[in-house]
């Protein structure tokens, strides 16, 4: 692939960078203070108590809703270490089926709000792109470790 500047594989290493980037940030702008104490599921349940489709409800009751606080740990750390492991390049691929699985909760439970959906739609792009781009190929602790050859 000849590309200007960077070869291919770099390009798609900067596109995981700046997705990892864009995760550390989801994680940083979160007030830790109100999120850890319920702030953030609650807010969470109150858009699946008013979503149009009733699964989206079921599953929020049956798994977030009885364990506020560990789900608002797995969430932060989730996307901490998607952040992290993305900048790194660490277990790239697990880490961008992760951050793909993770867009694609919130796209499905902000579905009628489409301000949001943007930032998730292209979240999930770039994690596809980045998948399917082997973007562990340069400038990552997979690639020094030969792991994913």
């Amino acid at each position: 692939m000849q590309t200007v500047w960077l070869s291919g594989a770099e390009w798609f290493a900067v596109l995981r960078i700046g997705l990892g980037l864009w995760w550390l940030e989801s994680w940083r702008h979160k007030d830790k203070k109100d999120w850890f104490t319920g702030g953030g599921i609650a807010w969470a349940g109150g858009i699946a108590d008013k979503h149009r489709w009733p699964l989206v409800r079921l599953g929020f009751d049956r798994l977030a809703r009885p364990r506020p606080r560990l789900m608002a740990y797995v969430v932060a750390y989730a996307e901490l270490a998607l952040g992290l492991g993305l900048i790194v390049g660490f277990l790239t691929p697990i880490a961008l089926v992760g951050g793909l699985v993770l867009n694609l909760i919130y796209l499905v439970l902000m579905i009628h709000d489409w301000a949001e959906q943007g930032q998730n739609l292209m979240m999930a792009l770039i994690s596809t792109v980045a998948l399917l781009g082997m973007s562990w190929q340069a400038w990552s602790l997979d690639d020094a470790l030969e792991i994913f050859q």
